[in-house]
């Protein structure tokens, strides 16, 4: 683990009292995860679940701006193009943390203050008790780089009765802290400027005090969320996204005329028109899975494709290294996606992520 008194350190894992503490620490790149930092809350969570004192686990990102803005998607970008093992083994390790995080024994606490994107959802979504404030910004934007949203997005945008995850995982759009708890993906509101006050009462909870104490706590600091714009679309949106091809999707977009309809035509005509095809049946095969990890092994397959594909460079090109905004896709229309483009991104992964059993308690 990264030693805490070194300022480089990527992740800062200590316990405060009852508090086993995980603090991911890339503020200058929003927190974004580097395989390392993976390995780090790893074992920090290792260590914690060992040690009979240690309460909960709190998981915070240094700095104002966000908890973490996903994977160091620069590295992935320069892994793939090189040829590298890196990427596979990052969203291996990656994927499996997800899994355990979902599983873990002990509450596990995320702060998802300011920016929770990509990889931060992964290290947030799972938790036993999941906090936003008025500084949330989530988000799943993975089809405006040529990608789809992972991290295991197949199984949780899919849990409710509605069409809510469709729409967030396909427009990519930020989602304020209300809408986030709409959606299913955080549980309570904390207003930011009483964070600091929360983490101490936690870490002055008796050891061995039961996950009811620590809820109580986190209840103790909590108001009622401030409300969001999805909640008077949400039938609209469920009557836009309730179709299993994009091409419906598009269809009902274009023949509505609500200004909301001509708002999400227009982002969703600037994404990856594969990237599109390829989240729609991941959520649609996510829906009818049991298992966490069955949507973890199918996303990480998918991920062969990828680095294989021309619209994940290209997509990364456009937004984060020449930063034109003008990502030219292949194919560039609906229409030229053809089957097998989606079938590609399909086949089982030679080496799957749990075939050897060792992520045992991680169902979630």
């Amino acid at each position: 683990m990264s030693d805490p008194s070194t300022s480089q350190a990527e992740t800062l894992a200590e316990r405060k009292g009852a508090l086993g503490c995980i603090r991911l620490n890339r503020p200058k790149a929003l927190n974004s995860l580097t395989l390392g930092m993976v390995r780090d809350i790893e074992k920090a969570l290792d260590d914690f679940e060992r040690d009979p004192a240690i309460a909960a686990v709190l998981v915070t990102g240094e700095g104002e701006r966000g908890l973490c803005a996903g994977g160091d998607i620069r590295a992935i970008y320069d892994g793939g193009k090189a040829g590298s093992d890196a990427p596979a083994t990052f969203w291996r390790e990656e994927y499996r943390l997800n899994a355990r995080i979902g599983g873990y024994p002990k509450p596990y606490i995320a702060v998802m203050d300011g920016i929770v994107m990509g990889g931060g959802v992964g290290i947030s979504v799972y938790g036993s008790h999941r906090i936003v404030t008025e500084r949330t910004r989530f988000a799943m934007p993975e089809t405006g780089i040529g990608f789809f949203p992972d991290i295991g997005a197949s199984w949780f945008l899919t849990r409710q009765d509605n069409e809510l995850g469709t729409f967030v995982g396909l427009a990519g759009e930020p989602l304020g802290a209300g809408d986030a708890i709409l959606v299913g993906l955080a549980d309570v509101f904390v207003p930011s400027d009483r964070l600091a006050a929360m983490a101490q009462a936690l870490a002055s909870l008796p050891a061995g005090r039961s996950p009811s104490a620590v809820s109580q706590a986190i209840e103790n600091f909590c108001e009622p969320p401030p409300s969001g714009g999805l909640k008077p679309q949400q039938d609209l949106i469920n009557r836009l996204f309730a179709f299993d091809t994009i091409e419906k999707i598009f269809a009902a977009l274009c023949a509505d005329s609500d200004p909301f309809a001509e708002k999400l035509l227009s982002v969703l005509s600037a994404k990856s028109p594969l990237s599109l095809n390829v989240t729609l049946r991941l959520l649609r095969l996510g829906r009818q899975t049991k298992e966490l990890e069955d949507c973890l092994e199918r996303e990480f397959a998918a991920t062969a494709a990828v680095l294989r594909s021309h619209d994940f460079y290209e997509g990364v090109r456009a937004a984060v290294i020449d930063k034109d905004r003008n990502p030219q896709w292949r194919p560039a229309q609906l229409a030229d996606v053809t089957a097998a483009d989606i079938d590609a991104y399909f086949r089982p992964s030679a080496r799957p992520l749990f075939a050897d059993n060792s992520t045992e308690g991680s169902r979630i």
